[in-house]
């Protein structure tokens, strides 16, 4: 183990040199330098990438990287949502996430259209902590914006981790750097209202709900401020989505089984629910994305509509599962990429012309985003846990209906 994350912390200082001399690229999805310009034939490109869950370590690591001290933190707890616990490092030096990111980013920017998986809240005044109540450092939104992220999907399990107070926070932060966001609400009017973002020439809404809130009760008084996932609901939203104007429907749900490779049956029954919703014969959501599994699972074409279940985790730290073991699996993940194809005639769906997943894992030792197709090239002794996130992914029978590894 401690030989392969050598030889990926290798590869990664490679890849990190040939890519220090890109640009960071905006975040806007209609004007990002480096991206295509808008074409009306050529459709549009998005990508999903999976849950960022900032253990202690991880905060460690961005105070580190932004010049100042840092340590790992002690061992998670079972269960699923384990990691490096307690109090992250004080506040003084600031925290950087950008380089963290820096292996994503070429995918990401590249993207027509990007969105993340924002697992918790921002603390503030350097009062940071991993689990079990997140508090992250508020750098992060920085470092989204620098990567390529357009918008992310706030509601999970842990949205209530520091109340409506950190919703708040969270959020302004996101605003400030221009990243979207959809899930949590700050007021009964943005929690009622529609996320919509451009693709090319396509208006995307993103939707996001969380089958729970970690045992945190909703303020209050404001049952709007964490969106619950309730199958007649997102029906519901779906449809108002597409009356706002919504050419495509993108759901982010966070639920399912931690630690288990297969989605479970309640992930299966609301795939098949949600995908089988039309109105005027036209399909009312266009994409399903899942977090909070802790390791990549299954992609699938349901009723027509392509369904990712589980994209694993982009960023964590060390996690123990629910033997108690530490498990690798919690480090790995996918970033989704589909290239949307504009409707063969007026309001029209646009459909999916080309499926991809690109592998990834978070090298805990070095701190980074490893792409792993690209850490094969520099010669890292990776192509095990490649082959089994592709294994993985294609489980259910995706190769058949197009999906490639990217």
């Amino acid at each position: 183990m401690i030989a392969r994350r050598h030889q990926v912390a290798l590869a990664l200082t490679a890849l990190l040199t040939s890519a220090a001399a890109c640009q960071a690229r905006d975040h806007r999805p209609t004007d990002r330098p480096g991206r295509p310009a808008p074409s009306a034939a050529r459709g549009f490109t998005l990508v999903a990438s999976g849950d960022i869950l900032p253990h202690t370590a991880v905060i460690d690591r961005a105070r580190f990287d932004a010049g100042g001290a840092g340590g790992a933190g002690g061992t998670g707890d079972v269960g699923g949502t384990g990691g490096v616990g307690g109090v992250g490092s004080a506040a003084g030096s600031g925290y950087d996430f950008r380089p963290m990111f820096e292996g994503a980013r070429s995918v990401v920017s590249r993207a027509d259209l990007a969105l993340c998986h924002l697992d918790t809240p921002y603390g503030a005044n350097g009062d940071y902590t991993g689990h079990p109540l997140f508090r992250s450092p508020p750098e992060i939104a920085q470092a989204l914006a620098a990567t390529g992220y357009d918008g992310c999907s706030t509601a999970s399990d842990h949205s209530l981790d520091d109340g409506a107070a950190g919703v708040q926070r969270t959020l302004d932060a996101l605003d400030a750097v221009g990243v979207r966001h959809a899930g949590t609400a700050r007021t009964e009017a943005e929690g009622n209202s529609v996320t919509l973002l451009r693709a090319g020439r396509a208006t995307v809404a993103h939707l996001a709900y969380t089958d729970g809130t970690g045992g945190q009760p909703l303020p209050p008084g404001q049952p709007w401020t964490v969106n619950l996932a309730d199958e007649n609901r997102i029906v519901a939203d779906a449809k108002a989505a597409r009356k706002a104007g919504a050419d495509v429907v993108v759901v982010s749900v966070h639920g399912g089984t931690a630690w288990q490779d297969a989605p479970d049956d309640r992930r299966l029954a609301l795939a098949r629910t949600l995908t089988a919703s039309r109105t005027d014969g036209r399909p009312d959501i266009d994409l399903i994305l899942g977090a909070r599994t802790h390791v990549p699972q299954a992609y699938e074409k349901v009723n027509g509509t392509w369904v990712v279940y589980g994209l694993g985790d982009q960023i964590a730290g060390e996690m123990v599962n629910r033997q108690g073991v530490q498990d690798p699996r919690g480090s790995q993940s996918t970033v989704a990429r589909f290239t949307f194809g504009p409707p063969a005639r007026p309001g029209g769906r646009w459909e999916v012309r080309k499926a991809e997943f690109v592998p990834q894992m978070f090298d805990i030792d070095a701190g980074r985003v490893v792409d792993l197709d690209q850490a094969l090239a520099q010669g890292a002794g990776v192509a095990g846990v490649r082959d089994r996130i592709r294994d993985v992914v294609l489980s259910r029978g995706a190769a058949k209906d197009g999906l490639v590894m990217g």
